[in-house]
């Protein structure tokens, strides 16, 4: 099942799976040599994690919900040239291989301008093949971050 996010109701299960990614994300960057190992979350992501409501006004934030607990979300909203953007796409471990993050950025593409156009860290093949498989392609970097794969959606 899947809901728009409502706050303050969300703001605790929006902050835990934000914390999830960010912390897999640090983690991996690290596992990578982007960022040393003890480096903790930078202050911006500590601020989103803690504050939500905030940190996400304006944007469409989507939860999947399976089996009673909330296991995955994705942020919609307009990147700095006007395209649609899809960003903070997350499923827990335990919801993968289930349909939830297709029903996630299916339902983030729903309605939403195009082109539409998101990041990814290239070690995540899961992710990218998703991306691929509903016609996202390779897109001329607007972040320059090493590791950093850039798509697009016409």
């Amino acid at each position: 099942m899947l809901r728009q996010a409502s706050f303050p109701e969300d703001s605790a299960s929006v902050s835990s799976l934000l914390d999830d990614y960010l912390r897999q994300t640090e983690t991996e960057k690290a596992e990578h040599g982007l960022v040393p190992p003890t480096d903790p979350l930078p202050e911006r992501y500590r601020q989103e994690v803690a504050h939500p409501a905030e940190s996400l006004n304006g944007l469409r934030v989507i939860v999947a919900n399976a089996e009673g607990e909330d296991c995955g979300l994705v942020v919609v909203g307009a990147s700095a040239s006007g395209a649609s953007e899809i960003k903070r796409f997350w499923t827990t471990p335990a919801a993968r291989g289930r349909g939830v993050g297709s029903a996630l950025i299916g339902e983030a593409l729903r309605g939403i301008d195009r082109p539409v156009r998101l990041s990814v860290w290239e070690w995540r093949e899961p992710a990218i093949q998703l991306y691929k498989k509903l016609g996202f392609v390779s897109a001329v970097p607007w972040d320059d971050r090493e590791g950093l794969l850039c798509l697009e959606l016409a």
